[in-house]
């Protein structure tokens, strides 16, 4: 009889590596039944990672998504799974024991089967909890193996790993070639490697298909014993995507694996509702590169899933970049230029900072890193100027034991600014806070919700949450989308920039300058107000950015904020700017009161833009 291999659609990760939003509920809802009537998937990836947290900042409540998308899988009999960061959750950052426990009963209940969970170290002090809590939850426990390609990740080390997860309760083993340089022999003696001891044990294949590799690593798999291959599909497919199930699946059954049918009618039905919501308005975040196969990947070897919001985010940074040479009388980088700098600096810092897998969040720690030195030495300044805090907790074992050591100038550095290496469970540092975020949510008069699953979405994600449920993210992304419309036009003659428009959000007007001040949206009655009341700046000095973000004075609820007539020392960080989903601490320049604070908490700012002042 032929092995049979069975298909799983990866529905986020092909929107998630596109670019930089996911659709609306009502677009998951509308899809939903051609997706079941296409026939050939038995798992579709419906929600997790950075799925969710996108659906805040653009305005729509995810715990109404979830339960709404999974709904019909489950009457149709289709396991939904999704993507879990281990002690990051679905967030960038560590979250507390008593949210993680509650993560896998409210995913349980809003109707996701399996829990794939991934730390981008492999450190199984992080990832084993998750296996318990996913259990407790009622959920399957699918462990990750984060595939890289260096001298420290060989196949005794995966395979080590996979057999410590499995030994750890783990129901199911996930390959994870997250940016997809896996190479495809290794990666089958893997699987054989685990199949041999535990024969039973189901694996599921996960990779991207940039780089170039991915077909040929799923044959090898799956000759080896996979049994549940990941795929896309067009649109979306392929470039820093995924393979396409048409592809994959006449190539397995030349092979002789048993695999079902595609529905043609259905995935045409499929494809162009797809195409309907790019055109509808997830396209504007979608750079056309992306949908590019890029062998250039194999040295840097960043995810597929981060190099959608990558080049979107890369337009910005290069447009402050040459917004500083124009001013400085230098030649403008081209997003060429820029690219090649960045991939040869990710290379050369990867191993620096001691090999961390390149996956959410340490693909972005270790990319910001490359491309925030890449600004800084261009700009004629030192490599390692700016480190962010989330960077400097990777590096100072805060997040998990580091695959390799770090480079000697780095620990000089971390000596230098009085920080100390950590050596212990990286859970430990971070106490339980539900009650805090309870006590919030009662103060405010907000809903704790069905299964208590809008409590649990201020505790994972307590900025965006609050910027839901005040307007302000959907005031942010109005003006974000009416920007790029705007300019889109332009771009064809249709109208001249710069140019002012209204945005309703519930009632509330915002005025949006389009062209100018980069979209940014601020309440209409409010557009001329100062943030904060400001003393005798005369003569105070002025903090700037030194990039493009978003400006916060506290990066966690527990943090006091600095507020006018403050005293603060040279050097104590002040406020922080968000950027590339990493928190940047600004510190001051010099002793003194700080007489001014320019900004509201969460605004946009762009490089060289005045935070505060201090006398």
């Amino acid at each position: 009889m032929s092995k049979k291999v069975k298909f799983s659609l990866v529905f986020r990760d092909m929107w998630q590596s596109a670019g930089k939003y996911v659709p609306r509920v009502d677009q998951l809802v509308k899809v939903a039944p051609a997706i079941i009537k296409m026939g050939c998937f038995d798992r579709v990836e419906t929600n997790g990672g950075g799925f969710e947290q996108v659906n805040l900042l653009y305005g729509e409540n995810p715990n109404k998504a979830v339960r709404q998308w999974t709904k019909p899988f489950h009457e149709a009999g289709i396991q939904t799974h999704m993507l879990d960061r281990a002690l990051n959750g679905i967030r960038m950052n560590p979250v507390p024991v008593d949210v993680r426990r509650m993560f896998y009963k409210v995913k349980k209940k809003q109707g996701t089967d399996i829990a794939r969970t991934f730390c981008g170290l492999n450190d199984t002090r992080n990832i084993i909890p998750s296996i318990g809590y996913a259990h407790d939850g009622g959920m399957i426990s699918q462990c990750c193996l984060c595939i890289t390609f260096s001298p420290l990740h060989t196949i005794e080390y995966y395979t080590k790993l996979a057999f410590e997860l499995i030994e750890a309760g783990a129901d199911e083993i996930c390959l994870k070639d997250m940016a997809g340089i896996a190479r495809p022999v290794s990666l089958g003696e893997i699987v054989k490697n685990i199949k041999a001891k535990y024969p039973k044990i189901t694996i599921q294949y996960h990779g991207h298909a940039g780089p170039g590799f991915s077909m040929a690593t799923i044959l090898e798999v799956c000759k080896a014993g996979c049994d549940y291959v990941d795929v896309g599909m067009e649109p979306l497919s392929w470039g820093t995507g995924h393979a396409d199930i048409l592809a994959v699946q006449p190539m397995l059954k030349d092979a002789g694996f048993d695999v079902p049918e595609i529905n043609m009618d259905a995935y045409m039905e499929v494809r162009t509702m797809i195409q309907e919501m790019m055109d509808d308005f997830l396209g504007y975040y979608i750079p056309a590169r992306n949908r590019q196969m890029n062998s250039l990947l194999i040295a840097p070897g960043l995810p597929g899933g981060m190099m959608g919001s990558l080049m979107t985010d890369l337009e910005t940074n290069l447009e402050s970049l040459n917004k500083w040479k124009e001013k400085n009388n230098q030649p403008k980088l081209s997003q060429d230029q820029l690219l090649v700098k960045l991939f040869d600096e990710v290379k050369y810092v990867w191993p620096m900072m001691g090999y961390p897998c390149l996956v959410t969040p340490f693909s972005q720690y270790v990319k910001n890193m490359a491309l925030m030195n890449v600004i800084q030495m261009e700009k004629g300044k030192e490599r390692w100027s700016l480190i962010a805090d989330d960077i400097w907790n990777m590096l100072l074992g805060k997040a998990g034991k580091l695959p390799g050591p770090i480079a000697p100038e780095l620990e000089a550095k971390a000596k230098e600014q009085g920080r100390e290496f950590f050596t212990g469970n990286p859970q430990d540092q971070y106490p339980d806070e539900l009650d805090t975020f309870r006590k919030e949510m009662q103060d405010n008069g907000w809903e704790l919700g069905e299964d208590e699953e809008e409590l649990f979405e201020l505790a994972m994600h307590p900025q965006q949450y609050r910027a839901y449920k005040s307007g302000k993210a959907k005031a942010d992304f109005e003006a974000d989308l009416a920007k790029r419309k705007a300019e889109k036009c332009a771009g064809k003659g249709g109208i001249t920039l710069p140019q002012t428009v209204t945005v309703d959000v519930n009632g509330e007007k915002y005025k949006v300058v389009i062209g100018e001040n980069n979209g940014s949206a601020a309440p209409a009655q409010q557009a001329a107000a100062a943030p904060a009341a400001a003393g005798d700046t005369a003569g105070a000095k002025e903090l700037t950015s030194p990039l493009e973000g978003k400006f916060y004075l506290v990066k966690s609820s527990g943090d006091t904020a600095v507020k006018v007539g403050d005293t603060v020392k040279k050097g104590q960080t002040v406020c922080y700017v968000e950027a590339m989903k990493t928190f940047n601490a600004i510190a001051a320049e010099c002793d003194g009161t700080v007489v001014e604070i320019c900004l509201t908490s969460g605004a946009s700012v762009a490089e060289d833009d005045v935070l505060m002042k201090i006398k």
